[in-house]
């Protein structure tokens, strides 16, 4: 990652590690969603131990999730993985002296993950609280103790739950470093909610060339997050990957189920990663020419529709059969 490689997509399972099966299970759902690199909390040696065993099941690359403790980090790094995340602000120095000399010997890379809720004593002293200045100074003193070591396998994150706080941060940074970063904002609440906030702090970021990962934070089933994180990236035409569904919001013309057909399309597609873009429209009048560009779609009419590709119209179908027939063009456009 980073430098000209693809933006990467990550996420974080939401089992109890120590419950080999249930992460395994969760981060191959993950994988067929689309996801590129799994983070795993290791809160104590029991779920450390076990972490050989989770990665050699895992489809993903495996990053461990560490606070406080070096001798938990120590021994993720003995169970192979295949990165650490590590929180300076809430580990001994002398931990983390430990925890680098392991990490270079195994060239297992680290990701120093400042965040405003545990922030140093003294940098919240200095700045009246988490702001964006000293998220940065911590990232920026961080990363130059790691070096200290002849350690550069460094990526970066600088999380906040405020928005603002965390654009400023990132572009603060990015000004002072070359080091991969690592964007998200972290807490972010439920799926609309962590939307709307991750479209913005994470989507202007990257729009101003600045971020080489993303995290979509959503309270619930990890999953969802992979739907928003590649929406994003296909906003920005940063990464052309999976169906871009284009759904007109309805008016007094629409008389088809609209809503419940975009559903079901989204439901069928979901994990898929050859680009497409579908046009759902509620109305036969416009809605081919509002949706000319897309590669194939349906403009609805009363219990009919128009199964369109490129603007044109290819032929009418009932509603009955336009999940059924939109599936298979699809398939036949994707040579499936």
């Amino acid at each position: 990652m980073g430098g000209g490689a693809p933006i990467v997509v990550q996420s974080m399972t939401t089992t109890d590690t120590r419950n080999v099966k249930a992460t395994v299970r969760q981060i191959i759902r993950l994988a067929k969603a689309g996801c590129e690199i799994v983070r795993v909390a290791v809160p104590d040696e029991e779920a450390a131990s076990v972490l050989g065993a989770i990665k050699s099941k895992s489809p993903l690359p495996l990053i461990a999730d560490v606070h406080f403790h070096e001798r938990i980090a120590l021994e993720a790094i003995r169970q192979g993985v295949d990165g650490l995340r590590i929180n300076p602000g809430n580990m001994r120095q002398e931990g983390i002296k430990k925890v680098v000399k392991a990490a270079k010997e195994r060239s297992v890379p680290i990701r120093i993950g400042v965040n405003a809720g545990s922030l140093e004593k003294d940098l919240q002293k200095k700045y009246g609280g988490p702001t964006a200045a000293a998220l940065a100074e911590s990232a920026l003193r961080n990363t130059a103790f790691l070096e200290e070591f002849g350690f550069e396998a460094i990526k970066l994150s600088l999380k906040a739950s405020d928005v603002p706080t965390m654009i400023e941060a990132y572009r603060t940074i990015a000004r002072q470093t070359d080091y991969p970063l690592h964007l998200g904002v972290t807490e972010a609440g439920t799926l609309v909610a962590s939307a709307i906030k991750s479209a913005i702090g994470i989507g202007l970021l990257l729009n101003e060339g600045i971020g080489d990962t993303i995290r979509i934070s959503i309270t619930g089933d990890p999953v969802a997050e992979m739907g928003v994180a590649f929406g994003i990236l296909r906003a920005l035409h940063l990464r052309d990957v999976g169906p871009d569904i284009i759904a007109c919001p309805t008016c007094g013309r629409c008389e088809i189920d609209l809503a419940r057909l975009v559903r079901e399309v989204e439901k069928k597609l979901s994990g898929r990663k050859t680009p497409i873009k579908i046009a759902l429209m509620g109305c036969v009048v416009n809605g081919p020419g509002e949706a000319a560009e897309a590669d194939i779609g349906i403009a609805g009419g009363r219990g009919m529709g128009l199964l369109f590709k490129k603007g044109k119209s290819i032929r009418k179908i009932p509603e009955a059969d336009f999940v059924t027939v939109l599936m298979e063009e699809i398939d036949r456009i994707n040579g499936q």
